[in-house]
Formats: structure tokens, sequence, C-alpha cells
């Protein structure tokens, strides 16, 4: 294996870097419309069900069989995997959004409002802040959960590491079959680990030590 990765690790690392970008801009996107979700069920409670229903079905659907209806709709490439992937992270941040948000002392709401404060800003400077430790629990569960999800995007040429997961399956009984799929295996798993890494890192840094402590 070590002649596997010395003789393509220039293409290891490219790919490494391609699978990490796919999935923290789709990261990144599902979380900003999960908030934005989340806001608006706990707005209009009567919403809440609903929100639950899709999440718990929308993680039952296959993601392979996703890729494949958006095939037809957004063609091949980078696009169908960002669409898959942003929608299978966006279902663990939302239900901890949802929970987040409504945790949230209803009487330091009230405070807030008191205050004088809009919606948004009692959102921006007293919700979202509390809600976050929750949320960005949510965000790390779905971190880890599409580095895997993103390995399917291979299937409709899209970039990342699970083009040798797939050519490792293609080229069973070959040489470097197992090679393709194990190295691809080893890398998203480092990979897996390193962004939570950073994403604890960033719950330090943005969670302010009052909270940390409680």
């Amino acid at each position: 294996m070590w002649q596997f990765v010395t003789d393509r690790w220039l293409d290891i690392a490219y790919r490494s870097y391609q699978h990490v970008s796919l999935v923290v801009q789709s990261v990144a996107l599902a979380t900003v419309i999960a908030i934005a979700i989340a806001l608006l069920v706990t707005s209009y409670r009567r919403l809440e069900p609903v929100a639950n229903f899709v999440s718990s079905v929308g993680l039952t659907i296959p993601s392979l069989a996703l890729l494949g209806i958006m095939l037809p709709i957004v063609g091949i490439g980078t696009i169908p995997a960002v669409v898959v992937v942003t929608f299978y992270a966006s279902l663990p941040i939302l239900r901890n959004a949802v929970v987040g948000l409504k945790g949230v002392d209803r009487n330091l709401v009230e405070s807030a409002r008191g205050m004088g404060m809009s919606p948004w800003t009692t959102f921006r400077r007293v919700r979202l802040p509390l809600a976050w430790p929750v949320i960005l629990a949510g965000l790390r569960v779905s971190t880890q959960m599409s580095m895997g999800v993103a390995a399917i995007a291979a299937y409709a040429l899209g970039p990342g590491l699970g083009s040798y997961i797939f050519t490792g399956l293609t080229q069973i009984g070959g040489v470097n079959a197992v090679n393709y799929a194990l190295v691809a295996t080893i890398a998203i798993i480092v990979l897996a680990l390193l962004l939570d890494a950073l994403l604890l890192a960033l719950g330090w840094v943005t969670t302010s030590k009052g909270i940390r402590v409680s």
C-alpha cells in the first residue's frame, strides 16, 4: 500500500481537498437553510410536526437513490453531489436547531423584547447564542455523516475520494483494487476526524464562557 500511496500522493491529496471542499461548502449551506427553517418552525409551532416528519423521512431515503433521482434534473458532476450532501447535512442540524431554539428560556426572550430589541436582534443576540451549543452538536454529526455521503458523488462523476472507492470495486480481483478502496476509506476517516476537531475548536471559540460553564 505504501508504494501505491507514494505513486499517487498528489492525486490523493487533490481528491482529499475536493472531498473536504464539497463537504464544508455543503454543510455551510445546509446550516444556513436548517437554521432559517428552524427559526420559522419555532415561530409557528404548527409547523414543528411537519419539520420532524420531513427530517425523519429524509434520513430514511437511500443516498444513492436520491442521487439517481437528481441526475435527470440537474445532470452529472458537482451540482448533484452538492444537492445530495446538502440535503442530508441539513437534517441533523434542523433537528438540533429546533430543539436548541425551543430550549431558550421564554422569559429571556420576553425580556429582550421588553428592552426594545427587534425579533431579528433578539434572535441574533439572545436565541442563537444560547442555542448554539446544541446546534453545533448537530453540525458535528452532520459533518461526520456528510463525509461518508460525499463518497457517493463519484457515481455522478462528482469530486472527491469516492472515485477511488468505486475504482476499487470495479477492479475487484485486480492488483490495486483493495488499495484503491482502503486508501480512500482511511483518508475519509482521517479527514472526518480532523474536521470534527476543527468544529470542537470552533465551538470553544464561538461559545461564550458563561454558557460553557453552565
